[in-house]
Protein backbone atom coordinates (compact mmCIF):
# COMPACT_ATOMS: atom_id res chain seq x y z
CA UNK A 1 0.00 0.00 0.00
CA UNK A 2 1.08 3.40 -0.32
CA UNK A 3 2.76 5.41 2.90
CA UNK A 4 1.53 9.16 3.61
CA UNK A 5 4.54 9.95 1.54
CA UNK A 6 3.44 8.30 -1.51
CA UNK A 7 5.68 5.66 -1.56
CA UNK A 8 4.77 1.68 -1.92
CA UNK A 9 5.95 -0.31 0.97
CA UNK A 10 4.95 -3.99 1.28
CA UNK A 11 4.19 -5.30 5.20
CA UNK A 12 7.16 -7.93 6.24
CA UNK A 13 4.78 -9.87 8.52
CA UNK A 14 1.32 -10.08 6.90
CA UNK A 15 -0.26 -12.19 9.58
CA UNK A 16 0.39 -9.12 12.65
CA UNK A 17 -0.27 -6.10 9.93
CA UNK A 18 -3.62 -4.86 9.45
CA UNK A 19 -4.88 -2.88 6.47
CA UNK A 20 -3.32 0.34 6.78
CA UNK A 21 0.43 -1.49 7.30
CA UNK A 22 1.07 -0.60 10.63
CA UNK A 23 1.53 -3.55 12.26
CA UNK A 24 0.39 -4.63 16.52
CA UNK A 25 3.83 -4.43 17.83
CA UNK A 26 4.48 -1.23 16.40
CA UNK A 27 1.87 0.68 18.01
CA UNK A 28 2.37 -0.86 21.23
CA UNK A 29 6.53 0.69 21.14
CA UNK A 30 4.94 3.81 20.44
CA UNK A 31 1.70 3.83 22.97
CA UNK A 32 4.80 2.97 25.33
CA UNK A 33 6.62 5.96 24.15
CA UNK A 34 3.96 8.01 24.79
CA UNK A 35 3.37 6.71 28.10
CA UNK A 36 6.72 7.05 28.88
CA UNK A 37 6.35 11.06 28.32
CA UNK A 38 3.13 11.75 29.36
CA UNK A 39 3.82 14.11 31.91
CA UNK A 40 2.89 17.55 31.94
CA UNK A 41 -0.82 17.23 32.90
CA UNK A 42 -3.54 16.84 30.38
CA UNK A 43 -2.42 20.17 28.02
CA UNK A 44 1.08 18.84 27.45
CA UNK A 45 -0.10 15.22 26.99
CA UNK A 46 -2.60 15.78 24.48
CA UNK A 47 0.11 18.05 22.68
CA UNK A 48 2.68 15.13 22.78
CA UNK A 49 0.35 12.76 21.52
CA UNK A 50 -0.42 15.13 18.52
CA UNK A 51 3.30 15.59 17.79
CA UNK A 52 4.06 11.89 18.00
CA UNK A 53 0.65 10.18 16.75
CA UNK A 54 -0.27 13.33 13.98
CA UNK A 55 2.86 15.11 13.40
CA UNK A 56 5.83 12.63 13.23
CA UNK A 57 3.97 9.08 12.49
CA UNK A 58 1.24 10.23 10.29
CA UNK A 59 -1.14 7.66 11.95
CA UNK A 60 -4.60 10.01 11.49
CA UNK A 61 -4.55 14.00 10.15
CA UNK A 62 -5.75 17.41 12.23
CA UNK A 63 -9.76 17.26 11.92
CA UNK A 64 -9.61 13.92 13.25
CA UNK A 65 -7.37 14.09 16.30
CA UNK A 66 -9.39 17.30 16.97
CA UNK A 67 -13.21 15.84 16.71
CA UNK A 68 -11.38 12.64 18.85
CA UNK A 69 -10.53 15.00 21.54
CA UNK A 70 -13.64 16.98 21.33
CA UNK A 71 -15.39 13.51 22.51
CA UNK A 72 -13.09 12.64 24.97
CA UNK A 73 -13.60 16.21 26.21
CA UNK A 74 -17.53 15.42 26.52
CA UNK A 75 -17.28 12.18 28.57
CA UNK A 76 -16.27 11.64 32.34
CA UNK A 77 -12.69 10.69 32.81
CA UNK A 78 -9.14 11.83 31.70
CA UNK A 79 -9.21 12.84 28.38
CA UNK A 80 -5.66 12.40 27.27
CA UNK A 81 -6.35 8.87 28.20
CA UNK A 82 -9.43 8.44 26.48
CA UNK A 83 -7.77 9.54 23.27
CA UNK A 84 -4.88 7.51 23.63
CA UNK A 85 -7.88 4.53 24.23
CA UNK A 86 -9.69 5.86 20.68
CA UNK A 87 -7.03 6.20 18.69
CA UNK A 88 -5.35 2.70 19.60
CA UNK A 89 -9.15 1.48 18.63
CA UNK A 90 -9.42 3.22 15.46
CA UNK A 91 -5.53 1.59 14.38
CA UNK A 92 -6.20 -1.91 15.51
CA UNK A 93 -9.86 -2.39 17.21
CA UNK A 94 -10.63 -3.40 20.73
CA UNK A 95 -6.68 -4.70 21.13
CA UNK A 96 -5.53 -1.81 20.17
CA UNK A 97 -7.68 0.92 22.44
CA UNK A 98 -6.90 -1.75 25.12
CA UNK A 99 -3.06 -1.25 25.14
CA UNK A 100 -2.95 2.06 24.29
CA UNK A 101 -5.46 2.79 27.63
CA UNK A 102 -3.63 0.48 30.09
CA UNK A 103 0.15 1.61 28.62
CA UNK A 104 -1.00 5.17 29.51
CA UNK A 105 -2.10 4.86 33.33
CA UNK A 106 0.48 1.72 34.16
CA UNK A 107 4.00 4.04 34.45
CA UNK A 108 1.59 6.44 36.84
CA UNK A 109 -0.07 3.99 38.69
CA UNK A 110 3.49 2.02 39.67
CA UNK A 111 4.95 5.47 40.67
CA UNK A 112 1.92 6.80 42.52
CA UNK A 113 2.28 3.34 44.75
CA UNK A 114 5.48 3.77 45.65
CA UNK A 115 5.52 7.18 46.54
CA UNK A 116 2.08 6.72 48.32
CA UNK A 117 4.31 3.88 50.84
CA UNK A 118 6.86 6.34 51.31
CA UNK A 119 4.16 9.05 52.38
CA UNK A 120 2.54 6.49 54.44
CA UNK A 121 5.84 5.49 56.14
CA UNK A 122 7.62 8.82 56.25
CA UNK A 123 4.74 11.16 56.06
CA UNK A 124 5.32 12.87 59.19
CA UNK A 125 9.36 12.90 58.66
CA UNK A 126 10.24 16.92 58.93
CA UNK A 127 12.24 16.22 55.47
CA UNK A 128 8.88 14.62 54.09
CA UNK A 129 6.64 17.76 55.41
CA UNK A 130 8.76 20.23 54.50
CA UNK A 131 9.06 18.63 50.81
CA UNK A 132 5.17 18.68 50.02
CA UNK A 133 5.33 22.25 51.79
CA UNK A 134 6.97 23.50 48.95
CA UNK A 135 5.02 21.39 46.59
CA UNK A 136 1.88 22.67 47.41
CA UNK A 137 2.76 26.03 46.63
CA UNK A 138 4.01 25.03 43.08
CA UNK A 139 0.94 22.98 42.21
CA UNK A 140 -1.21 26.01 43.23
CA UNK A 141 0.76 27.93 40.50
CA UNK A 142 0.12 25.26 38.03
CA UNK A 143 -3.37 25.28 38.78
CA UNK A 144 -3.99 28.99 38.11
CA UNK A 145 -1.97 28.58 35.10
CA UNK A 146 -4.11 26.18 33.99
CA UNK A 147 -7.27 28.52 34.61
CA UNK A 148 -5.44 31.03 32.41
CA UNK A 149 -4.80 28.59 29.49
CA UNK A 150 -7.94 27.18 29.49
CA UNK A 151 -9.57 30.38 29.60
CA UNK A 152 -7.84 32.09 26.68
CA UNK A 153 -9.07 29.03 24.54
CA UNK A 154 -12.09 28.90 25.53
CA UNK A 155 -13.48 32.10 26.74
CA UNK A 156 -14.30 33.78 23.59
CA UNK A 157 -16.86 36.25 23.63
CA UNK A 158 -19.57 37.21 26.38
CA UNK A 159 -21.79 34.97 26.08
CA UNK A 160 -18.29 31.93 27.23
CA UNK A 161 -17.10 34.18 29.85
CA UNK A 162 -20.68 34.52 31.82
CA UNK A 163 -21.30 30.54 31.44
CA UNK A 164 -17.85 30.11 33.28
CA UNK A 165 -18.80 33.00 35.86
CA UNK A 166 -22.01 31.11 36.30
CA UNK A 167 -20.51 27.85 36.36
CA UNK A 168 -17.87 29.42 39.48
CA UNK A 169 -20.53 31.32 41.15
CA UNK A 170 -22.70 28.15 41.22
CA UNK A 171 -20.32 25.85 42.72
CA UNK A 172 -18.43 28.32 44.89
CA UNK A 173 -21.42 30.29 46.97
CA UNK A 174 -24.20 27.18 46.50
CA UNK A 175 -21.93 24.18 46.24
CA UNK A 176 -24.01 22.81 43.47
CA UNK A 177 -23.74 19.42 42.19
CA UNK A 178 -20.83 19.57 39.89
CA UNK A 179 -23.01 17.14 37.17
CA UNK A 180 -25.91 19.51 36.74
CA UNK A 181 -23.41 22.31 36.14
CA UNK A 182 -21.81 20.67 33.41
CA UNK A 183 -25.60 19.44 32.19
CA UNK A 184 -26.64 22.69 32.01
CA UNK A 185 -24.16 23.93 29.90
CA UNK A 186 -23.92 21.27 27.39
CA UNK A 187 -27.64 21.72 27.34
CA UNK A 188 -27.51 25.76 26.76
CA UNK A 189 -24.67 25.47 24.22
CA UNK A 190 -26.36 22.45 22.14
CA UNK A 191 -29.33 24.75 21.97
CA UNK A 192 -27.14 27.45 20.79
CA UNK A 193 -25.95 25.63 17.78
CA UNK A 194 -28.66 24.14 16.71
CA UNK A 195 -30.12 28.06 16.83
CA UNK A 196 -27.04 28.72 14.71
CA UNK A 197 -26.20 31.90 17.74
CA UNK A 198 -22.73 32.98 16.46
CA UNK A 199 -21.35 32.87 20.41
CA UNK A 200 -21.30 29.00 19.74
CA UNK A 201 -19.86 28.61 17.14
CA UNK A 202 -16.63 26.97 17.65
CA UNK A 203 -13.70 27.81 15.40
CA UNK A 204 -11.84 24.67 17.15
CA UNK A 205 -12.79 23.29 20.48
CA UNK A 206 -9.53 23.20 21.29
CA UNK A 207 -7.74 25.32 19.32
CA UNK A 208 -4.54 23.91 17.08
CA UNK A 209 -2.82 21.75 19.03
CA UNK A 210 0.71 20.99 17.74
CA UNK A 211 2.51 23.13 15.50
CA UNK A 212 1.77 21.57 11.71
CA UNK A 213 -1.36 21.09 10.07
CA UNK A 214 -1.59 17.76 8.83
CA UNK A 215 -4.58 16.94 6.55
CA UNK A 216 -6.39 13.42 7.20
CA UNK A 217 -6.07 12.34 3.71
CA UNK A 218 -2.16 12.42 3.59
CA UNK A 219 -2.26 9.90 6.61
CA UNK A 220 -2.05 6.48 7.37
CA UNK A 221 -5.46 5.96 7.91
CA UNK A 222 -6.95 8.58 5.53
CA UNK A 223 -10.20 10.36 5.32
CA UNK A 224 -11.95 7.33 5.57
CA UNK A 225 -14.02 5.32 8.31
CA UNK A 226 -12.00 1.91 9.49
CA UNK A 227 -14.68 -0.84 8.58
CA UNK A 228 -14.44 -2.16 12.51
CA UNK A 229 -15.84 1.77 13.18
CA UNK A 230 -19.29 0.49 11.35
CA UNK A 231 -20.14 -2.05 13.95
CA UNK A 232 -23.51 -3.80 14.26
CA UNK A 233 -25.47 -3.48 17.70
CA UNK A 234 -25.06 -6.62 18.83
CA UNK A 235 -21.65 -5.75 19.00
CA UNK A 236 -22.10 -2.33 20.77
CA UNK A 237 -24.47 -4.33 23.33
CA UNK A 238 -21.57 -7.24 23.88
CA UNK A 239 -18.79 -4.88 24.65
CA UNK A 240 -20.98 -2.99 26.97
CA UNK A 241 -21.62 -5.91 28.72
CA UNK A 242 -18.02 -7.02 29.29
CA UNK A 243 -17.21 -3.42 30.63
CA UNK A 244 -20.17 -3.32 32.47
CA UNK A 245 -19.24 -6.06 33.96
CA UNK A 246 -15.58 -5.92 34.51
CA UNK A 247 -17.32 -2.37 36.42
CA UNK A 248 -19.26 -3.26 38.60
CA UNK A 249 -18.88 -6.93 40.07
CA UNK A 250 -16.18 -6.18 42.00
CA UNK A 251 -18.32 -3.26 43.20
CA UNK A 252 -21.26 -5.34 43.94
CA UNK A 253 -19.52 -8.02 45.33
CA UNK A 254 -17.67 -5.77 48.02
CA UNK A 255 -21.05 -4.52 48.95
CA UNK A 256 -22.49 -7.77 49.34
CA UNK A 257 -19.00 -9.70 51.51
CA UNK A 258 -18.24 -6.25 53.31
CA UNK A 259 -21.59 -4.42 53.53
CA UNK A 260 -22.24 -0.43 53.10
CA UNK A 261 -20.26 1.66 55.68
CA UNK A 262 -16.89 -0.52 55.22
CA UNK A 263 -13.60 1.83 53.61
CA UNK A 264 -13.73 -0.79 50.50
CA UNK A 265 -17.27 -0.28 49.62
CA UNK A 266 -17.00 3.06 49.94
CA UNK A 267 -14.07 3.46 47.96
CA UNK A 268 -15.74 1.65 45.07
CA UNK A 269 -18.76 3.38 45.26
CA UNK A 270 -17.35 6.55 45.11
CA UNK A 271 -15.09 6.40 42.71
CA UNK A 272 -17.49 4.45 40.19
CA UNK A 273 -20.16 7.44 40.90
CA UNK A 274 -17.01 9.52 40.34
CA UNK A 275 -16.23 8.16 37.03
CA UNK A 276 -19.93 8.38 35.75
CA UNK A 277 -20.77 12.24 36.67
CA UNK A 278 -17.24 13.46 36.26
CA UNK A 279 -16.59 16.11 33.18
CA UNK A 280 -13.79 18.67 32.00
CA UNK A 281 -10.63 16.98 32.89
CA UNK A 282 -8.35 16.16 35.78
CA UNK A 283 -8.52 19.56 37.36
CA UNK A 284 -12.51 19.99 37.32
CA UNK A 285 -12.37 16.63 39.11
CA UNK A 286 -10.03 17.29 41.12
CA UNK A 287 -12.39 19.75 43.36
CA UNK A 288 -15.21 17.32 43.35
CA UNK A 289 -12.79 14.42 44.94
CA UNK A 290 -11.15 16.60 47.39
CA UNK A 291 -14.80 18.10 48.91
CA UNK A 292 -15.66 14.16 49.40
CA UNK A 293 -12.48 12.75 50.10
CA UNK A 294 -12.14 15.29 52.52
CA UNK A 295 -15.19 16.77 54.32
CA UNK A 296 -17.13 13.81 53.68
CA UNK A 297 -15.27 10.76 54.44
CA UNK A 298 -12.55 11.77 55.99
CA UNK A 299 -9.74 9.37 54.20
CA UNK A 300 -7.26 12.94 53.99
CA UNK A 301 -6.84 16.07 55.08
CA UNK A 302 -6.97 19.14 52.70
CA UNK A 303 -3.11 19.83 52.63
CA UNK A 304 -2.75 15.85 51.81
CA UNK A 305 -5.18 15.88 48.55
CA UNK A 306 -2.51 18.99 47.69
CA UNK A 307 0.39 16.86 48.22
CA UNK A 308 -1.09 13.68 46.28
CA UNK A 309 -1.85 16.31 43.24
CA UNK A 310 1.73 17.11 43.79
CA UNK A 311 2.77 13.50 42.94
CA UNK A 312 0.29 13.05 40.09
CA UNK A 313 1.59 16.22 38.72
CA UNK A 314 5.65 14.83 38.68
CA UNK A 315 4.91 11.56 37.32
CA UNK A 316 4.13 10.00 34.08
CA UNK A 317 0.31 9.83 33.35
CA UNK A 318 -3.41 11.49 33.90
CA UNK A 319 -3.79 13.69 36.91
CA UNK A 320 -6.48 11.81 37.87
CA UNK A 321 -3.91 9.15 39.39
CA UNK A 322 -4.61 11.30 42.25
CA UNK A 323 -7.32 9.23 43.11
CA UNK A 324 -5.17 5.86 43.81
CA UNK A 325 -3.82 8.20 46.53
CA UNK A 326 -6.57 9.11 47.47
CA UNK A 327 -8.25 5.54 47.88
CA UNK A 328 -4.30 4.34 49.36
CA UNK A 329 -4.61 6.64 52.35
CA UNK A 330 -8.47 6.00 52.92
CA UNK A 331 -7.83 2.25 53.21
CA UNK A 332 -4.57 3.17 55.17
CA UNK A 333 -6.33 4.55 58.06
CA UNK A 334 -9.10 2.28 58.45
CA UNK A 335 -7.49 -1.40 57.61
CA UNK A 336 -9.81 -3.56 59.40
CA UNK A 337 -8.10 -6.84 60.15
CA UNK A 338 -5.69 -6.30 57.38
CA UNK A 339 -2.08 -4.65 57.72
CA UNK A 340 -2.00 -0.52 56.89
CA UNK A 341 -0.35 -1.43 53.63
CA UNK A 342 -1.53 -4.06 52.88
CA UNK A 343 -5.23 -2.01 53.00
CA UNK A 344 -3.93 0.71 51.98
CA UNK A 345 -2.16 -1.14 48.44
CA UNK A 346 -5.33 -2.41 47.33
CA UNK A 347 -7.36 0.45 48.18
CA UNK A 348 -5.54 2.31 45.86
CA UNK A 349 -5.23 -0.67 43.25
CA UNK A 350 -9.74 -1.00 43.81
CA UNK A 351 -9.56 3.06 43.16
CA UNK A 352 -7.57 2.87 40.03
CA UNK A 353 -10.00 -0.18 38.87
CA UNK A 354 -13.22 1.81 39.05
CA UNK A 355 -11.88 4.89 37.59
CA UNK A 356 -10.15 3.71 34.82
CA UNK A 357 -12.40 0.62 33.50
CA UNK A 358 -15.05 3.22 32.49
CA UNK A 359 -13.03 4.97 30.23
CA UNK A 360 -12.55 1.89 27.83
CA UNK A 361 -16.83 1.43 28.06
CA UNK A 362 -17.29 5.17 26.60
CA UNK A 363 -14.91 5.05 23.71
CA UNK A 364 -15.65 0.95 22.85
CA UNK A 365 -19.10 2.13 22.98
CA UNK A 366 -19.57 5.40 21.94
CA UNK A 367 -16.46 5.84 19.46
CA UNK A 368 -18.17 4.27 16.45
CA UNK A 369 -21.05 6.35 16.30
CA UNK A 370 -18.87 9.48 16.81
CA UNK A 371 -16.94 8.52 14.20
CA UNK A 372 -20.05 9.00 11.82
CA UNK A 373 -20.71 12.16 13.27
CA UNK A 374 -17.67 14.75 12.26
CA UNK A 375 -19.49 17.45 11.45
CA UNK A 376 -22.32 17.41 14.02
CA UNK A 377 -22.21 21.36 14.93
CA UNK A 378 -24.44 20.92 17.61
CA UNK A 379 -21.98 18.69 19.09
CA UNK A 380 -19.50 20.85 19.07
CA UNK A 381 -21.49 23.80 20.45
CA UNK A 382 -22.39 22.06 23.31
CA UNK A 383 -18.44 21.38 23.49
CA UNK A 384 -17.48 24.82 23.86
CA UNK A 385 -20.22 25.68 26.55
CA UNK A 386 -19.12 22.85 28.76
CA UNK A 387 -15.44 23.77 28.03
CA UNK A 388 -16.27 27.23 29.50
CA UNK A 389 -18.07 26.45 32.60
CA UNK A 390 -14.66 23.90 32.79
CA UNK A 391 -13.04 27.09 33.11
CA UNK A 392 -15.30 28.31 36.24
CA UNK A 393 -15.21 24.87 37.85
CA UNK A 394 -11.55 25.07 37.32
CA UNK A 395 -11.34 28.39 38.93
CA UNK A 396 -13.68 27.14 42.15
CA UNK A 397 -10.54 24.58 42.36
CA UNK A 398 -8.11 26.89 42.66
CA UNK A 399 -9.94 29.12 45.26
CA UNK A 400 -10.54 26.01 47.34
CA UNK A 401 -6.76 25.18 47.09
CA UNK A 402 -5.67 28.67 47.88
CA UNK A 403 -7.34 28.58 51.08
CA UNK A 404 -6.27 26.09 52.64
CA UNK A 405 -2.67 26.63 51.29
CA UNK A 406 -2.16 30.02 52.49
CA UNK A 407 -4.61 29.71 55.38
CA UNK A 408 -4.21 27.73 58.31
CA UNK A 409 -7.75 28.71 59.94
CA UNK A 410 -11.13 29.07 58.02
CA UNK A 411 -14.48 29.51 58.93
CA UNK A 412 -17.81 28.52 57.26
CA UNK A 413 -20.40 31.11 56.59
CA UNK A 414 -23.94 30.63 55.99
CA UNK A 415 -26.17 33.11 54.56
CA UNK A 416 -29.10 33.40 52.42
CA UNK A 417 -28.46 29.96 51.18
CA UNK A 418 -24.73 30.16 50.20
CA UNK A 419 -22.06 28.31 52.29
CA UNK A 420 -18.40 30.17 52.27
CA UNK A 421 -15.49 29.44 53.81
CA UNK A 422 -13.64 32.73 54.70
CA UNK A 423 -9.95 32.92 55.66
CA UNK A 424 -9.18 33.96 59.13
CA UNK A 425 -6.36 36.80 57.81
CA UNK A 426 -4.67 36.42 61.26
CA UNK A 427 -3.91 33.10 60.33
CA UNK A 428 -2.35 33.95 56.75
CA UNK A 429 0.98 31.42 56.06
CA UNK A 430 3.40 33.86 54.92
CA UNK A 431 6.12 31.46 53.84
CA UNK A 432 3.35 29.86 51.83
CA UNK A 433 2.35 32.96 50.39
CA UNK A 434 6.01 33.75 49.25
CA UNK A 435 6.67 30.47 47.75
CA UNK A 436 3.69 30.67 45.44
CA UNK A 437 4.15 34.54 44.71
CA UNK A 438 7.34 32.80 42.81
CA UNK A 439 6.32 30.19 41.85
CA UNK A 440 3.60 32.06 39.67
CA UNK A 441 6.13 34.75 38.61
CA UNK A 442 8.23 31.38 37.28
CA UNK A 443 4.69 30.01 35.84
CA UNK A 444 3.39 33.07 33.93
CA UNK A 445 6.46 35.43 33.87
CA UNK A 446 8.93 33.81 33.11
CA UNK A 447 6.90 30.67 31.04
CA UNK A 448 9.43 28.35 33.15
CA UNK A 449 8.20 24.29 33.21
CA UNK A 450 6.07 22.58 35.23
CA UNK A 451 8.63 19.74 36.25
CA UNK A 452 11.27 22.82 37.01
CA UNK A 453 9.18 24.65 39.32
CA UNK A 454 8.21 21.85 41.28
CA UNK A 455 11.36 20.96 41.80
CA UNK A 456 12.90 23.99 42.55
CA UNK A 457 9.52 24.76 45.07
CA UNK A 458 10.15 21.39 46.57
CA UNK A 459 14.02 22.42 47.62
CA UNK A 460 12.77 25.95 48.33
CA UNK A 461 10.94 23.90 51.03
CA UNK A 462 13.71 21.92 52.12
CA UNK A 463 15.71 24.47 52.60
CA UNK A 464 12.83 26.33 54.86
CA UNK A 465 12.42 23.39 56.84
CA UNK A 466 16.05 23.61 57.53
CA UNK A 467 16.23 27.19 58.18
CA UNK A 468 13.27 26.49 60.83
CA UNK A 469 14.60 23.37 62.42
CA UNK A 470 11.76 21.43 61.48
CA UNK A 471 13.82 18.97 59.54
Amino acid sequence: MANPNGAMTAPTQPTEVTGHGVSFAEATRVWARVAALSFGGPAGQIAMMHRIIVEEKRWIGETRFLHALNYCTLLPGPEAQQLAIYIGWLMHKTKGGLVAGILFVLPGAIAIMALSWIYAIFGNVGAVQALFFGLKAAVLAIVLEAVSRIGRRALKNNVMIGLAAAAFLALFLFHAPFPLVILIAGAIGFVGGRAGWASFTPGNGHGKVGGMQVADADTVLGEGVPAHARPPVGWSLKIAAVFLALWFVPVLGLLVLLGQGNVFTDIAIFFSKMAMVTFGGAYAVLAYVAQQGVEHYGWLKPGEMLDGLGMAETTPGPLIMVTQFVGFMGAYRAPGVLSPLVAGTLGGLLTTWVTFVPCFLWIFLGAPFMETMRSNKALSSALSAITAAVVGVILNLAVWFALHVLFRELLEVHWLGMKLDVPVFSSLNLPSLVLTLGAMLAVFRFKIGMIPVLVACSILGLLYGVATGTI
